[in-house]
């Protein structure tokens, strides 16, 4: 999954940066209005962590600009703020969370995790297609009750394509939302192919069905 931290204090921003990818995300930061303004028009995202006090502008105002281009972006508003009047009208605007720091990480985190499940798993703890089952607190994937070992990357792509069944996601959506900002350095996609291939071949290999159709010229769809 992939997220955006707006977060204009440097140490605050890398320690958040550092954290969730420690747990399994893709992260891309923003230091202010400007930078966070044309990444949200350029990219997608499946959250946005956004301080409200920002250089040249304000969280908030990146709130409507989200709901104004119908983002499916989850958004936790961060400030340190505790201000009822804050809270309400970043709610009120659109966002689905509000923390107030300090705050402990950990806590970000299980925030963060609960909004994804709401948003694309109807709020599940367990997540489930056909003869799959994944449990996102311990990050486990079993195919007919059957544990399965996959890598950081694969479980990401797993979870992402479920996320996204039947849809047609390309490579270049799949490489962005995966490795982030860093993924245009490859210079090709073989790297997806790859994972692509080691997953499915792990699913096989465990009794599960071949979900994963290669769409020729576009990309990829799962179901």
């Amino acid at each position: 999954m992939k997220l955006l931290i707006i977060e204009d204090e440097p140490a605050l921003r890398t320690a958040i940066q550092q954290y969730l990818e420690r747990q399994g995300y893709v992260c891309e930061v923003a230091a202010d209005f400007r930078e966070a303004i044309h990444k949200v028009n350029e990219f997608e995202y499946d959250c946005i962590v956004a301080d409200i006090t920002l250089p040249f502008g304000s969280g908030l105002e990146v709130v409507k600009e989200l709901k104004h281009m119908s983002s499916r972006a989850g958004i936790i508003i961060i400030s340190a703020k505790d201000s009822l009047e804050d809270k309400l009208q970043g709610l009120e605007l659109g966002a689905d969370d509000y923390l107030t720091k300090p705050f402990h990480l950990s806590e970000l985190n299980a925030r963060i995790n609960a909004l994804l499940r709401r948003k694309n798993f109807d709020g599940n703890t367990s997540i489930n297609f056909n003869e799959i089952t994944i449990k996102p607190t311990s990050k486990t994937v079993f195919i007919n009750e059957r544990s399965i070992t996959l890598t950081g990357k694969e479980y990401q792509l797993l979870l992402y394509l479920i996320a996204n069944q039947h849809r047609v996601i390309t490579k270049s959506a799949l490489a962005g939302h995966l490795w982030g900002d860093s993924y245009d350095q490859a210079g090709s996609y073989d790297f997806i192919y790859t994972h692509i291939k080691n997953l499915r071949k792990k699913m096989l290999e465990a009794g599960g069905e071949d979900y994963i159709k290669t769409v020729y010229g576009a990309g990829y769809r799962f179901g």
